[in-house]
């Protein structure tokens, strides 16, 4: 449990240290939220928890696949913003895009033959 507890810190810092960014430095916000610190944390802990070579290769190539469908979502609330879309609404059709590409990706990811 305290583990746990601890993981949960550290995410909240890091989200909490990009938000801090972004305010005074929004292109250096982008570019730290940008980076796979969530990613490799979880490799991490992952390999901590259990360190078997082929499952965190498999755990690595998912999350390359699925990082896929979540881009279009970084194009479109832009686009929506600048066309005088509210925020919420943009970010929620932002959100209902990724989840319909993630529903694609895992229903034509196992169609092709990628492991997810």
């Amino acid at each position: 449990m305290v583990q746990m507890i601890a993981k949960a810190l550290l995410a909240g810092a890091i989200i909490a240290t990009i938000a801090e960014i972004g305010k005074r430095a929004p292109t250096m916000g982008a570019l730290v939220a940008s980076l796979p610190l969530v990613s490799v944390l979880g490799m991490i802990f992952l390999w901590h928890a259990r360190p078997d070579a082929e499952a965190m290769a498999a755990h690595a190539q998912a999350t390359f696949w699925y990082v896929i469908p979540s881009l279009p979502m970084f194009l479109l609330i832009p686009a929506l913003l600048r066309q005088g879309v509210g925020f919420w609404p943009a970010l929620v059709l932002g959100c209902v895009l990724t989840i319909g590409l993630y529903l694609g990706m895992v229903h034509w990811g196992t169609r092709w033959g990628l492991k997810l």
